[in-house]
């Protein structure tokens, strides 16, 4: 029995040219050495505790290189107003 695709999967494989955000999201991870990075800022890293849990620190990392690149301050960058 072959595996069933989705309607997801279906629009993906028609699918033809690469995006610039999708050129540009590829080169950031061939470029970065996302582990190292963690790594090297983990100890610094806000632990959870009381109040607010801290956002991931990779997650964080990759939202400041985005609004580094894009010239937009950190909150435009996430979303938020």
């Amino acid at each position: 029995m072959g595996k069933q695709k989705t309607f997801v999967g279906l629009a993906w494989t028609g699918k033809g040219k690469v995006t610039r955000r999708e050129r540009f999201l590829a080169e950031m991870e061939a470029v970065l050495p996302w582990p190292e990075l963690v790594a090297l800022i983990e100890p610094k890293y806000a632990k959870a505790g009381r109040g607010r849990p801290p956002l991931g620190l990779e997650k964080m990392l990759r939202i400041s290189v985005l609004s580094q690149r894009s010239g937009l301050g950190q909150p435009q960058t996430a979303g938020q107003d």
